[in-house]
């Protein structure tokens, strides 16, 4: 069975470009988790830099039904994150390790990580940051499906938005597409790093 992991990488590196930096980071029991950063200036005037951080070792083994009494090691679905954030307001890169234990919580935990679901990391995504959770979106839109040889799933990269508590709270209770029309409503930048929650009245 040929290594996935290269041709995520390579999957990736079309998308955004070189990496400017990386870090892996290994749990106790599972395979070891990369995190790459890529660097795209702002697409006008006075935009700044976003910075794309993308896991790097989650798509390695299918995600297993945690109901299953056991786990398919070929079928099933295969991910990698990628959470997007504007440059230079915040001290994004301390997200890496929070991305990475999410990027394990399918082996540590059997939880299948898909679109809709909340995430959270029970603590500040990075120093400062007023969120601890996020939303995983639909893929698709920034780097597209990687088609992997039958059997084996295509590799789906799934977008993460950061979400503050009260609306982490609110989606709980409304469903997460509910929350995306209400950012897109009110016209949330999801990419700033330090914005305040939309309003949920």
């Amino acid at each position: 069975m040929a290594d996935v992991l290269p041709l995520v990488e390579a999957r990736l590196r079309s998308a955004f470009g070189e990496p400017d930096a990386r870090a892996a980071v290994t749990f106790l029991g599972t395979d070891r988790v990369e995190v790459l950063r890529f660097r795209a200036p702002g697409r006008s005037a006075g935009e700044g830099d976003v910075l794309r951080y993308a896991t790097l070792g989650m798509s390695a083994q299918p995600m297993a039904d945690p109901t299953a009494v056991l786990a398919d090691p070929v079928k099933g679905p295969r991910a990698e994150l990628v959470l997007s954030v504007r440059a230079g307001a915040a001290d994004t890169d301390k997200v890496l390790r929070p991305l990475a234990v999410l990027a394990a919580s399918p082996q540590v935990e059997g939880v299948v990580v898909a679109p809709g679901a909340s995430l959270d990391v029970g603590e500040a995504l990075w120093p400062g940051a007023p969120f601890t959770s996020v939303l995983v979106a639909e893929p698709g839109g920034l780097v597209e499906d990687l088609e992997l040889d039958a059997p084996l799933d295509p590799v789906r990269f799934l977008p993460l938005l950061p979400m503050t508590p009260n609306e982490a709270a609110w989606k709980r209770v409304h469903g997460g597409q509910a929350l995306q029309e209400r950012w897109l409503t009110h016209g949330t930048d999801l990419r700033d790093p330090v914005r305040g929650s939309v309003p949920l009245d």
